[in-house]
């Protein structure tokens, strides 16, 4: 069989992604703080660009306009951010370092007389604690995970246990919840500088060792029973187990709380709400002058003509960025006017595809858009993704958004009574009174997109709050 050679010739559409138009595309999905960073880098280790030294107010007016000079853009953080040294990590100065739960464990761990065997196993321990402060893995896994040739005991896993729960926070190091709450009523039995009654001791330590599920159906009179005490002592046992911990690491398990700047300032102007760029983060960059004349009278260097390139290239993108940001958001605005003068109730169903249309953007550029941009409003400062949310029809044929909807439940729940908490099917009919008809299932699915517990469980936390 012979083959045949032949030409052909075919046309087809197809997009190629430039450089510019990636970094473009970069650029508009980092949020502020990452965008610092990467400005950041750009000035360290390209000479073309640098940044103003004094603060123009004027600027974002400028880049509002879309007619600011592509030789600078403003920015403020980028100033603090290219006085930073190279090596350091990328932390903010005026945070500090956390302690975590187990540096606080070793350190406890390096105080005590442990022989270096026993030291390195509850090391090993340690580094296997949960966020809770809880030990997930059973010590029969640990041993078999351990290599054979050290021939660890479980006596010793056991015994390295226990010296891990001799340690502060109390409770830490328990295999569960009523571990934690037994090992913490040992320790208060021990340290209490008034003796706790033997009665209420006992009746605790059964409570949180056999009878934890009873008392979170909040069933107090199938609690008596069980614990054949009377009311008074199950009060004082219950109030006794309030006062314990149920998370060891609690304290050390939250990071170190960091602030949102919003790109978007949005106040009432002549009657008309408005969104403008917050001065503060928005970059002020320019190509620096005296490497840029040298390269006038000398163009044969093809390094700096590229690092002049790629310097243009990142001011273009930046101002890019912002001025995309910027219709995103006014138009978003627009949409939702009724929300900044009433709240959270008076939210309008808005889709991305909405916005897009308007713009004549495609609906990815305005996902990036909003993705981790935040806006300054009269209710405080919201990410622009929470803008947007389905329609759900009224009885008036009008439509509301579904955040609206959840702000509603949120509203009835906290208004109800302790005693007779609202179930999803009564929550929905409160809401048909309102104009607005869901179903039970569509309630329970916003109720716990919300955080809210069933109505039994309500109940349970209120009687056991009031008893």
């Amino acid at each position: 069989m012979q083959s045949r050679q032949s030409l052909e010739l075919r046309q087809h559409q197809q997009l190629a992604l430039t450089p510019q138009l990636q970094q473009s595309i970069r650029f508009l999905q980092l949020s502020a703080q990452e965008l610092e960073l990467e400005l950041a880098q750009a000035l360290l280790e390209n000479p073309m660009l640098e940044h103003e030294e004094e603060y123009d107010t004027d600027a974002a007016d400028a880049v509002e306009q879309e007619a600011a000079d592509d030789r600078w853009l403003l920015v403020g953080a980028a100033n603090r951010a290219s006085n930073s040294n190279a090596d350091d990590e990328p932390t903010r100065p005026e945070t500090a370092l956390a302690e975590t739960l187990q540096h606080h464990l070793l350190q406890q761990l390096h105080l005590t007389r442990a022989q270096p065997r026993d030291c390195a196993l509850v090391t090993l321990l340690i580094e296997e604690l949960d966020q809770k402060g809880y030990l997930p893995t059973p010590l029969d896994e640990i041993q078999q995970y351990l290599p054979s040739e050290l021939e660890v005991e479980m006596d010793e896993l056991q015994a390295a246990l226990r010296l891990l729960q001799s340690f502060d926070p109390p409770g830490v190091g328990a295999t569960s919840l009523a571990d934690c709450l037994g090992l913490q009523l040992k320790r208060l039995q021990l340290t209490s500088q008034e003796p706790i009654p033997a009665d209420i001791m006992a009746c605790a330590t059964n409570i949180a060792h056999h009878h934890l599920d009873v008392l979170a159906s909040g069933n107090l009179a199938r609690l008596r029973e069980a614990l054949s005490c009377d009311q008074s002592t199950l009060r004082t046992a219950h109030a006794l187990l309030l006062s314990l911990e149920p998370r060891p690491a609690r304290n050390w398990a939250t990071s170190v709380a960091d602030y949102v700047t919003p790109e978007i300032l949005v106040h009432k102007v002549k009657g008309r709400w408005q969104a403008r760029l917050n001065p503060g983060v928005v970059p002020k960059l320019r190509i620096n002058a005296v490497y840029e004349s040298l390269l006038d009278k000398a163009p044969a260097a093809p390094a700096m003509q590229g690092q002049l390139q790629q310097a243009q290239g990142l001011i273009k993108s930046t101002n890019h960025r912002f001025v995309t940001i910027l219709r995103v958001a006014q138009a978003i605005v627009d949409h939702q006017g009724d929300f900044f003068e009433q709240g959270v109730r008076a939210m309008r169903p808005l889709l991305l595809r909405d916005i897009a249309q308007e713009l004549e953007m495609h609906e990815s550029t305005v996902s990036r858009a909003t993705r981790q941009k935040y806006a300054q409003t009269p209710w405080g400062v919201i990410e622009l993704k929470r803008f947007f949310g389905t329609a759900l029809q009224t009885d008036d044929g009008e439509t509301t958004s579904a955040t609206a909807v959840r702000s509603l439940i949120l509203k009835l729940v906290s208004e109800e009574s302790g005693k007779k908490p609202l179930s999803d099917n009564q929550i929905a009919l409160r809401l048909a009174e309102q104009g607005v008809t869901i179903a039970r299932r569509t309630v329970a699915k916003y109720r716990e997109a919300a955080g809210i517990e069933p109505a039994i469980l309500r109940k349970a936390r209120a009687a056991l709050e009031s008893s």
